[in-house]
């Protein structure tokens, strides 16, 4: 199992309409992905070619409504490849969980990887 706390909440898939914000989703990607590499530097690689189950917990700072198809995880689960923790991210090789939850004085993300049997 890989646990992973990233004291940061993605953006919404929202802000990126269309094609007009091609250059900060690209921004914002490459960012996502070098945070979740970054954090999970001092693990040992995880991949497995076994499936893997991946949760991720959203802590927003508030109890505004937050559609979970926004915060789909899309650039963590592209963290997560690039740091060898899943194999890939397509359905053969993972089962994704999405939750949100609140936490006004510590809002955050949880990732929770773990092997199938």
């Amino acid at each position: 199992m890989v646990r992973l706390v990233i004291q940061e909440i993605p953006p919404s898939m929202n802000i990126y309409n269309g094609r007009k914000n091609v250059w900060q989703y690209r921004k914002d990607k490459q960012y996502w992905k070098d945070l979740i590499m970054w954090t999970a530097k001092s693990l040992k690689p995880y991949t497995t070619c076994k499936k893997s189950t991946v949760r991720i917990t959203y802590f927003f700072p508030t109890k505004v409504r937050h559609d979970p198809d926004n915060y789909a995880g899309k650039f963590i689960l592209d963290g997560l490849k690039g740091a060898k923790i899943i194999t890939d991210d397509n359905f053969d090789c993972i089962d994704l969980i999405l939750k949100g939850n609140h936490d006004k004085k510590n809002p955050r993300t949880e990732i929770v990887v773990e092997e199938q049997e």
